[in-house]
């Protein structure tokens, strides 16, 4: 039969079905499959907070989200071309989120009584049955049924056979949009090579949901998106915790500093811990401590025995790492402490995204304990991100908190792999000897950043001993008197303004220099913002957009920038925590835009409100 192919531009795609279905792997699968053919693409994987809901119900439906495009993409789009429904949870949760006159595709098998009344549909309603999925184009398969037909060879049980219905609907995908499906085919391989069952039931479930679509007449069209125009240079696929730890190994192997990562194991900064164990082969050293205080505790030590010391967790965590942050800003040593932010406070929104740590992360130790920030973006930046992160800990000799969320670490971009020699240098200077000038070790001396030596224990003549009591200055003896207290309060805090003088200037994203309004923002709405303020300066408003990387200290030139525009607008995904400090540091009435329900910004949200602004 003879079909037509149409060309798109832009696609939105969510699959969404139990937690038990597979929709990550299909999601990832399709992912990679697109970074392979040079098209852009945003992604937004949607886990369901519980481990295992009960099957069917609304709080275990899992999602994935992924937009492709031929032109360059910021955001994993704000509603959906396509939605893969494997039961009637998954729609129901879904349904606002598709276009209207968009396809829906869904597994018949998963509309039975016992899947509607779980999804609590009222009794007797079946949505494919009425008209209420009207708007769209609804395409049925009863993917359980051809998938178990598709296997009625492999002597497997039924469970285990329903576990491959994800690769036929992957498959038929692959079939949909002009696509091979080699690259998936390799992968399950190499998952499970070792299971010859395993991985012929998905590969043949694969090429049966391919068939259907190639052999079936109701499909008359197939639909391809070109190659985007993208700098040259090497891509792959990449999500924000993957690109964290390539970001510590290759600052490692720049500074010359083995990595000791101290952990205790919390969603969503788990995957970290998980990357780093592989790479034994770069130095890397992980432990898997008891709890959060330990966690950190181990990677103080390590730091002060010469190693690069990392942490991870996310907003409870932080919180138990507390004291043991402020023991870092007292001894003074390079630490760095990754936050992947979540919904809070408590345990909260453990797999739903928030930007929530940020007030934290400037005051939430007791005393005056400053410590600098360093945001990520978009998954790919948190590579140059962390390095940077990096490089100012162990120049400034200073713990530094990075912060990331769980919007960022679970989604993927393509990411342009950089050259070895590209990269920043990261110079480290111990002390290994006494100075001309000195009869004995003085560790709290300062060098024109403020940094105090970083003596290696161990090293003859450099003997010297640090805690968490109040340092005496240059000597480091414990010291109560209360102008010294003051003293060096008052250093550890120049120590870390200083830091402005050390890092870029703050630059425009994008927009004039001056103008009516500035969107200023930090961390993962990024996206949402260079997208809506792309589209209003197309028409001709004087908008412009800043993205912080420096959040603390700042940029020398942000209070300039901020001068040059009526009305800054800051939108957050808290209750307004950036907003604090700008209006506390420059003075200035900014306007927030807050959504705090564990989901992005869209752009369309960020459109209209500074369409409501311009108005004014």
């Amino acid at each position: 039969m003879e079909r037509k192919q149409e060309v798109l531009q832009d696609v939105v795609i969510k699959f969404a079905g139990d937690s038990g279905d597979g929709m990550q792997m299909t999601g990832s699968q399709f992912t990679n499959n697109t970074a392979l053919l040079g098209i852009d693409l945003a992604t937004f994987p949607d886990f369901p907070a519980e481990i295992r809901a009960p099957i069917g119900t609304l709080p275990g439906v899992s999602g994935y989200q992924l937009r492709f495009s031929s032109d360059r993409v910021y955001t994993p789009g704000d509603a959906c071309d396509v939605l893969v429904a494997m039961n009637a949870a998954a729609l129901k949760t879904n349904l606002t989120a598709i276009k209207k006159g968009g396809k829906i595709i869904v597994n018949t098998d998963g509309f039975d009584s016992r899947n509607l009344r779980l999804a609590n549909y009222p009794e007797g309603v079946n949505p494919l049955e009425n008209d209420s999925l009207a708007n769209y184009e609804v395409i049925k398969m009863d993917v359980t049924k051809m998938t178990r037909e598709a296997l009625k060879d492999i002597t497997m049980g039924m469970k285990e056979k329903d576990r491959a219905k994800n690769m036929f609907v992957l498959g038929f995908l692959y079939w949909m949009y002009g696509r091979e499906m080699n690259n998936t085919a390799d992968f399950l391989k190499e998952k499970f090579g070792k299971k010859p069952e395993i991985f012929e039931s998905n590969v043949k479930a694969m090429q049966a949901g391919y068939n259907y679509g190639d052999t079936t007449e109701t499909f008359t069209t197939t639909y391809k998106v070109e190659k985007a125009k993208m700098e040259p240079g090497s891509y792959r696929s990449i999500m924000g915790n993957q690109a964290v730890t390539y970001g510590l190994i290759a600052a490692s192997q720049k500074s010359g500093l083995p990595i000791f990562l101290g952990s205790y194991p919390i969603t969503p900064a788990s995957d970290i811990l998980h990357d780093l164990a592989k790479y034994k082969n770069f130095g890397v050293r992980t432990f898997q401590a008891e709890d959060e205080i330990a966690a950190i505790t181990s990677a103080i030590g390590a730091a002060y025995g010469g190693a690069l010391g990392v942490t991870t967790t996310s907003g409870p965590g932080m919180a138990l790492k507390g004291e043991a942050m402020g023991l870092a800003v007292m001894l003074e040593i390079p630490l760095i402490i990754i936050d992947i932010q979540r919904g809070g406070p408590s345990t909260g929104l453990p797999t739903k995204t928030e930007q929530s740590d940020l007030l934290q992360s400037y005051y939430g130790r007791n005393g005056e304990c400053p410590m600098p920030v360093i945001s990520a973006s978009t998954p790919g930046d948190c590579f140059d991100a962390i390095y940077e992160a990096v490089r100012i800990s162990v120049q400034h000799m200073t713990p530094v908190i990075f912060l990331s969320d769980g919007y960022i670490a679970n989604g993927a971009e393509p990411w342009k792999v950089p050259k070895a020699d590209d990269l920043q240098p990261i110079t480290i200077k111990f002390k290994t000897d006494l100075g001309d000038h000195e009869d004995v070790f003085q560790p709290y001396s300062r060098d024109e950043k403020l940094a105090r030596p970083w003596a290696i224990p161990g090293t003859a003549g450099l003997e010297h001993r640090i805690g968490g009591l109040e340092k005496q200055n240059v000597t480091g003896n414990i010291s109560y008197e209360p102008e010294n207290h003051q003293l060096m309060v008052k250093i550890r805090q120049e120590k870390v303004d200083k830091i402005a003088e050390y890092i870029p200037l703050q630059k425009l994203d994008s927009g004039a220099d001056k103008g009516k309004i500035l969107v200023l923002g930090w961390g993962s709405t990024y996206g949402a913002i260079k997208s809506a303020c792309a589209e209003l300066q197309a028409k001709g408003h004087a908008i412009s957009h800043a993205h912080l990387r420096y959040v603390r200290p700042f940029p020398k030139n942000l209070g300039d920038i901020i001068k040059n525009f009526d009305t800054v607008l800051i939108p957050e995904i808290n209750n307004g925590q950036l907003i604090k400090i700008i209006r506390d540091v420059y003075f200035v009435d900014a306007k927030g835009y807050n959504k705090i329900m564990g989901v992005p910004i869209t752009k369309t949200e960020l459109v209209m409100k500074l369409q409501e602004m311009l108005a004014v």
